[in-house]
């Protein structure tokens, strides 16, 4: 089955006073390529936090973002009392000692004092704290993954469509296919004939007609296209790593093939019909970058 590399997910998660928020976005890569923005707390745990990610989403360009919220009456800077208290007295005691009048409103003036609302304690991670975290990360990933697996099924379709159309396109060479050997023959006894007085070796242009239609023959690429397109369906019904890779590779030789039977094709509803399949291909191609 094959799964998009496109992808979103999101999950919050609270712990005591906290909202543990998590968002993933994904685009298509051809490797990962992961862009982290961690909440200062939870830094000490990017290696892990990477290392879920490579193990979840394989590939893509994946831009990852945690973050927290608190609650503005747990998260407001303290007011330092004893500290103001202790400027309350020199100030007290300076405006005594030189006359200096004391000040009229005197919480603006204590509250503009050094660190007087510093905010000095520093957080660490507890273990049921990042347990939590991980289990948001977790559930943010395993959204972005059923949105993939929504999106795979939609390239799948397309694709199937797709390669219906090339099959049927294939098809519908056949008949141009057999009817061009009597048009080739005809021509070139026609032109022949255009030429007076020149005797010819029918067996002999026999021969250069069977090496001739032989150069033409489509045959094989007809049969190596047919084999692409039934190992394309069959991929994308495969489970495990790597599919889209793998249905890039066969594209680039469905291409092959029908590239060549384009330039063995010398009829001009032949050649139309090549182009078809090549503006069916081109849209595989498209859309085949997109498949994990």
């Amino acid at each position: 089955m094959i799964l998009s590399m496109t992808g979103y997910g999101k999950a919050v998660v609270a712990y005591k006073e906290k909202k543990i928020n998590v968002e993933v976005k994904s685009l298509n890569s051809k490797s990962l390529d992961l862009s982290a923005r961690i909440a200062p707390l939870y830094r000490e745990k990017e290696m892990e936090i990477r290392r879920l990610i490579a193990q979840k989403l394989e590939r893509g360009k994946v831009d990852f973002s945690l973050w927290v919220e608190k609650e503005t009456t747990i998260d407001a800077t303290p007011i330092n009392a004893a500290l103001v208290e202790n400027y309350y007295r020199q100030i007290k005691s300076i405006a005594a000692n030189t006359g200096i009048p004391e000040p009229s409103d005197w919480f603006t003036t204590l509250l503009r004092m050094p660190d007087v609302t510093t905010k000095t304690e520093v957080e660490v991670l507890e273990e049921e704290e990042w347990h939590t975290a991980k289990q948001a990360i977790t559930e943010a990933l395993d959204k972005l993954i059923e949105f993939r697996t929504q999106e795979g099924a939609a390239l799948q379709k397309k694709f199937t469509e797709k390669i219906d159309n090339i099959s049927a396109l294939l098809k519908s060479i056949e008949p141009f296919e057999k009817s061009r050997v009597p048009k080739i023959k005809d021509k070139i006894i026609d032109g022949l004939k255009q030429i007076p007085e020149v005797d010819y070796d029918k067996n002999r242009l026999e021969q250069e007609l069977i090496y001739y239609i032989e150069k033409l023959d489509i045959s094989e690429e007809k049969q190596r296209l047919s084999n692409h397109l039934k190992y394309f369906r069959e991929t994308m019904n495969e489970s495990g790593h790597g599919v889209g890779k793998k249905l890039g590779f066969i594209s680039q030789e469905m291409g092959r093939e029908i590239n060549t039977t384009g330039s063995k094709s010398n009829q001009a509803e032949m050649q139309n019909i090549v182009v078809k399949m090549k503006d069916e291909l081109e849209q595989i191609k498209e859309q085949v970058l997109n498949a994990l």
